[in-house]
This record gives C-alpha cells, sequence and structure tokens, in this order.
C-alpha cells in the first residue's frame, strides 16, 4: 500500500452550518473521487450541535435564551449526543477514504483521540481515552500524568469526539479545548455526562497556544495518529469562502 497524503487547511474561526454544508460537498466529492483526502482545521462560533443520539433534555436552555446569547443550535448527522463548540477550541473535520484498509470505525475514533493525546502532550498535559466514554480525558489533580481513569482523582474531559462514515468516507471529527470559555459549558450537559466537568490546557497549565497557532503546527500530530502523511498546514483563513480552493 503506498504513503497516504491528505490535505490540511487552517479555516479561521467560521459558522457552524457553512462548514456543515462544505464538509457534505467534500465528502460527496471524495465518495466520488474527485479530490483527495482533506482535514479541515478551524475554531467556531458559539454553537451547540445535537448528534443522533442527542437527548434533548441535555440541552439547558431554549433556544430562543441561546441565541439571546449568541449561540447557535443546530440538528446535526454526527454520533453521539450534545457538544458546545466555540472560540478557542480546536475543531477538526478529516474527510478521509477509509477504503480499503481501514474500515474499523473504532479504530478510526481511536486515531481521532490520539490527534488530541499528542496535541495535548505537546503542551504538558498528558491525556488519554476512559472505556464507555467517548473523547479525551485528563487527570484535573495532576495534569502532567494520565495512569488511566481508574486512578484519575478529578477526571475531566478535554476533547471530545462525533463521527459519521459514508460509503467508508469520513465526517465530523474531534474538538480540544485549548483556552475555549469553559462557563459555556454549563448551557449543556456535554455528551451527556453529568458526573464529570470539562477542562482546557489553558485551565490545566495556566497558558495555551492560539488556536490558529495549534492547527498550524498540528501536521506532525495529524500525520502520526491519521496515518496519513500531512507536509503542512495550509492557511485559507482570509477566504470567505474556501469552497472553490478545496473543490476545484
Amino acid at each position: 500500500m503506498s504513503e497516504r497524503h491528505a490535505r490540511a487547511v487552517w479555516l479561521g474561526r467560521r459558522r457552524y452550518a457553512p462548514i456543515h454544508d462544505l464538509q457534505r460537498q467534500l465528502v460527496e466529492a471524495r465518495v466520488e473521487d474527485r479530490i483527495g483526502d482533506v482535514i479541515l482545521l478551524l475554531e467556531h462560533a458559539p454553537v451547540i450541535t445535537l448528534g443522533r443520539g442527542a437527548e434533548p433534555g441535555n440541552v439547558l436552555f431554549s433556544e430562543e435564551a441561546l441565541a439571546a446569547k449568541g449561540v447557535d443550535l443546530v440538528v446535526t448527522g454526527r454520533g453521539g449526543d450534545v457538544t458546545y463548540h466555540g472560540p478557542g477550541q480546536l475543531v477538526g473535520y478529516p474527510i478521509l477514504d477509509l477504503k480499503p484498509d481501514r474500515c474499523d470505525v473504532r479504530r478510526y475514533v481511536r486515531s481521532l483521540a490520539e490527534v488530541m493525546i499528542l496535541l495535548a502532550r505537546e503542551h504538558h498535559v498528558e491525556a488519554g481515552v476512559v472505556d464507555g466514554m467517548i473523547g479525551v480525558w485528563v487527570d484535573r489533580a495532576s495534569p502532567g500524568e494520565w495512569a488511566g481513569a481508574p486512578w484519575s482523582r478529578e477526571l475531566a474531559k478535554i476533547g471530545a469526539i462525533g463521527v459519521r462514515i459514508s460509503r467508508w468516507v469520513t465526517m465530523h471529527g474531534f474538538a480540544l479545548n485549548a483556552d475555549v470559555d469553559l462557563d459555556a459549558f454549563r448551557l449543556i450537559v456535554p455528551c451527556g455526562i453529568r458526573d464529570h466537568g470539562v477542562s482546557s490546557l489553558l485551565a490545566l497549565t495556566g497558558k495555551a497556544p492560539s488556536v490558529r497557532d495549534l492547527a498550524l503546527a498540528s501536521a506532525p500530530q495529524l500525520s502520526r495518529a491519521l496515518d496519513v502523511r500531512v507536509t503542512a498546514v495550509e492557511d485559507l483563513s482570509e477566504l470567505d469562502d474556501p469552497t472553490t480552493a478545496l473543490l476545484g
């Protein structure tokens, strides 16, 4: 099998709906083999998204109240429950064709977790996965160590995962908390989990890179975790509409 290549692009801060539409267009083009693998990196304007398994009660405010706070509410086709995205959070949407040798959903979800684990490690935070709970977790009491959930004193979530796979082409992806406003997570029950909190690189270490810097430096971690070659992350954040640049 020859080495796989993926194009990674930084899109800056974007509202959710146009990027959701862009993902659908990219998935269709990837299924038809009109483009190669591509990874979208961005941060969203404040939005709450509901996955296919979402419990409406996990959104704690009405759509009108959220709109008054400047927060969009969007129903999506990804897996999972309720998630918040906002400034200070690195969101990654890989559009990858898993055929012929990577047609394993669990393996792919684990690779998304590995992206966030590697990125957190670059900023002196050790993280890991927890059986039965999707996403990436840290021990808030000891952020520089991760021995697993049974040995953690204060388990907290630092990264979320939600995916959709159509004809083995991936959509949606991961979200890593860099310096996101953690109070915004009080608008929801994150991923339906009430027993544990949410944290960020900033909250754990007292400092965090900008999301732009985190994204533009992420090629090595994306390459290693997703088993693709990403030579550099392109900056397309100045484009009002990146569709032509990605589909052309």
